[in-house]
């Protein structure tokens, strides 16, 4: 058994985001795990660029109202205690509402192979984040 040194807060790429976000890395595991997981605090309509991953991701929200954006235009919206997956390699974004701070828990894999776990393209428009939210019920 191993306790994980905990690493400080680090303020996210402003290349790969729109507004502040910060994230606590929880566990980048070393071969042979691929986990991957940080603890991510968006301020209000703080938000990624479309990306996607090559193994999926899940986000579990941990508190504020999360948004989550798909090619199609629609946005979803996540509260505390919800979790949403996303398939391999599914451009999607995702982030706080415009009026509150969001945490979620992003969980993802490494691929194995040498190739990128993420792949990042370009921001969010003010248009698509502002669509019309629905709510999976």
């Amino acid at each position: 058994m191993e306790f994980i040194k905990q690493q400080p807060s680090s303020k996210a790429p402003a290349d790969w985001f729109t507004g502040d976000v910060w994230w606590d890395v929880i566990v980048a595991g070393q071969e042979p795990s691929r986990m991957r997981a940080n603890l991510v605090r968006f301020s209000p309509g703080a938000r990624t660029n479309w990306h996607s991953h090559a193994v999926g991701q899940t986000l579990h929200v941990v508190s504020g109202v999360a948004l989550i954006g798909t090619r199609d235009g629609t946005v979803f919206e996540a509260h505390p205690g919800e979790t949403v997956t996303c398939p391999p390699n599914e451009e999607h974004w995702h982030g706080a509402a415009p009026d509150r701070f969001m945490e979620h828990i992003a969980l993802w894999e490494g691929t194995g192979d040498g190739t990128p776990e993420t792949t990042w393209a370009e921001p969010v428009t003010d248009q698509q984040y502002n669509s019309p939210r629905t709510r999976n019920q």
